[in-house]
């Protein structure tokens, strides 16, 4: 047996080589959450793909297909790949991240006072082997006044966020009900993440 790829423990057993782990996302949401379970990615590298949805594609279809299509996006990388995308539904429309002020507006306006799922996918790549997972979380936000919702766009907290909000933020006090995941909302679902990374052998440390 090659010891160089396959050493030998203390005890004489065999440890198996912890792989690289490269973070597709230049989220810094994502690389704390990691952090918070022990894993620093040994490299971060975005993906770059096109982000439009299909025309009448369903919210958990396009989500999971977004991670995917970053983690294939990241192919020639070496290690394993960790990408995740997160989207805001509220019906059957797919709230993205705001273009501008006016469409943040808008998001806000349109989830005030009602229920709205936000779907995290996580796909981990690792040579020819795709693990993917979706969680979902619904949630519901208090009624918002036009001025709260102001205040809220003058924070600038809107920006870059799926469905123009961070729960993480100032807006985690508009949510008045939530069922799932809170680390899933924030970016990436922390229990199901560390059960996929366990599997190709990078686990946390201490």
């Amino acid at each position: 047996m090659d010891k160089t790829t396959c050493p030998r423990t203390h005890d004489g057993g065999v440890s198996h080589m912890r792989p690289r782990l490269v973070l597709g996302s230049a989220s810094p949401r994502r690389l704390e959450l990691l952090a918070q379970i022990g894993i620093r990615p040994d490299e971060i590298r975005p993906a770059d793909i096109d982000e439009t949805p299909h025309r009448a594609e369903d919210a958990r279809i396009y989500t999971a297909r977004m991670a995917r299509e970053k983690a294939q996006a990241l192919a020639g990388v070496d290690g394993a790949v960790l990408c995740a995308d997160t989207s805001v539904t509220a019906g059957r429309r797919i709230l993205g991240k705001p273009a501008d002020v006016d469409e943040a507006r808008a998001f806000l306006r349109l989830l005030s006072g009602r229920r709205h799922r936000v779907l995290t996918s996580v796909a981990l790549r690792h040579g020819d082997h795709l693990r993917e997972r979706l969680v979902e979380t619904t949630i519901r936000l208090r009624p918002l006044s036009a001025a709260e919702i102001e205040d809220y766009i003058a924070s600038g907290q809107w920006q870059g966020k799926a469905g123009g909000y961070g729960i993480q933020g100032r807006a985690g006090s508009f949510v008045a009900w939530m069922q799932g995941s809170y680390s899933a909302v924030v970016g990436l679902p922390l229990a199901e993440t560390a059960t996929m990374l366990a599997h190709v052998g990078i686990r946390g440390t201490s």
